[in-house]
């Protein structure tokens, strides 16, 4: 039953996963696994007092096991009780320093609590996870300081998760260009354009073999590296740019719509061959036609950035809605479109990245569950000073969120 009802849950099939785990607990009331999933559904519904009350039912019950601890301060740090889920790590961690899925768990509360050092530090335990970096750690680029001599020194920087993590952590391109070092970046071709554009990027390569270096340094290591210097948050933005040509051809071409532009993004990438991307996609999207209100604006026009299967949802929205996305391939493409709207409004994907770094004005749709990157209880984040996040007060409801939303625009388009 239990393999069963992860597949409902991977599924987004919450009844029936959750009818299933009923049954099988009432034939086996303490199977630790069943009431691990059965708190794992909880989350994924929002109703996390009763998740909690299952994980503490399993701390009672085996005060020994560091795993319902752990998964107990998962969800406490997803809802914002920083200090308790601080509290429950503190006994989590000396029952088991060395593993790596509790220590990343760690890191990923510190960094939530803007605890940035300790938190990029404890955040380097993802190597002990598949599918982070399969280069040597030995040759891991150490924290910059002034001992540090990196002139001449050749450092390749990887590639590791999203495109969204690729264009948030570019920041740290220049600063580390600074240091003397050769900066080569290993990384996707749908943003080689834009890596080639950093400031300090001596050569970027997508594919083909491991390129000679000194050292190397995954995407997301590079704010450890830099944590203990006056560059912490990386270069100032924008440290993006869009192609001039292209965004001229843009300009030319939208230079007839006077109305205050809006870029939407409705819908992140679903990746559904990863499991835990996912989950998190289904909470941080939302169907276009919950932005239907946003068509009663007066004096905006509406463009669509949105790419793949959430794109065929155009005719939803109630109101015109621009589509010159087919003609845009690569983040390239899409940049150059960018820089001609007056702000970007998206749910949480690699849209608010780009756009961020671009020092484009974005309206941040956030759930409330939020991801660390943005912190807990702010409406701002010193990642993108341009950006305003605007979070659901209620699990899976978008629609104080719209409305919210619907009068920035509105305020907008008057300061026109």
């Amino acid at each position: 039953m239990d393999a069963e009802a992860t597949v409902l849950i991977q599924l987004g099939r919450f009844d029936e996963a959750e009818l299933l785990l009923r049954q099988s607990l009432q034939q086996h009331p303490n199977n630790r696994g069943t009431l691990n999933l059965l708190a794992l559904l909880l989350t994924e519904t929002g109703r996390f007092e009763s998740a909690l009350s299952v994980m503490a039912g399993l701390c009672e019950s085996d005060p020994d096991d560091w795993e319902p601890l752990c998964n107990m301060a998962c969800i406490l740090s997803n809802v914002g009780r920083m200090e308790e889920a601080a509290n429950l790590y503190r006994k989590a961690v000396p029952m088991a320093p060395g593993d790596p899925r509790l220590r990343l768990n760690h890191s990923i509360t510190m960094l939530k609590s803007g605890r940035m050092a300790q938190g990029w530090a404890e955040h380097e335990w993802r190597f002990g996870l598949p599918g982070h970096t399969s280069m040597p750690l030995d040759r891991l680029l150490p924290n910059i300081s002034p001992s540090l001599d990196l002139k001449g020194k050749r450092v390749l920087v990887t590639q590791e998760e999203g495109l969204g993590d690729t264009l948030m952590y570019l920041r740290y391109i220049p600063p580390l260009a600074r240091t003397g070092a050769i900066v080569h970046i290993w990384g996707t071709e749908t943003l080689a354009a834009i890596c080639e554009r950093v400031t300090g990027a001596a050569e970027v390569q997508f594919g083909g073999t491991t390129p000679e270096y000194d050292y190397h340094c995954p995407f997301i290591s590079l704010p450890r590296a830099f944590s203990g210097t006056p560059d912490a948050m990386g270069a100032p933005v924008p440290y993006l740019s869009a192609d001039r040509q292209k965004a001229e051809m843009w300009r030319q071409r939208l230079q007839d719509d006077r109305k205050f532009r809006v870029g939407l993004v409705w819908a992140g990438a679903a990746r559904p061959e990863d499991t835990a991307a996912l989950m998190v996609d289904r909470q941080r999207s939302l169907p276009l036609s919950a932005l239907a209100p946003l068509a009663d604006i007066e004096g905006a026009s509406f463009y669509s950035l949105q790419k793949d299967r959430p794109a065929e949802q155009i005719p939803d929205f109630p109101g015109e809605l621009i589509n010159f996305m087919p003609e845009c391939h690569t983040m390239d493409d899409t940049a150059a479109l960018m820089v001609n709207l007056d702000t970007i409004v998206s749910v949480d994907t690699s849209a608010v990245h780009l756009a961020g770094g671009l020092g484009k004005p974005v309206i941040m749709m956030d759930r409330v569950n939020n991801c660390w990157r943005w912190l807990h209880g702010r409406d701002d984040t010193p990642w993108y000073p341009q950006m305003t996040i605007v979070r659901q007060t209620r699990f899976s409801d978008w629609s104080d969120v719209v409305e919210r939303v619907k009068q920035l625009l509105e305020d907008a388009v008057a300061a026109q």
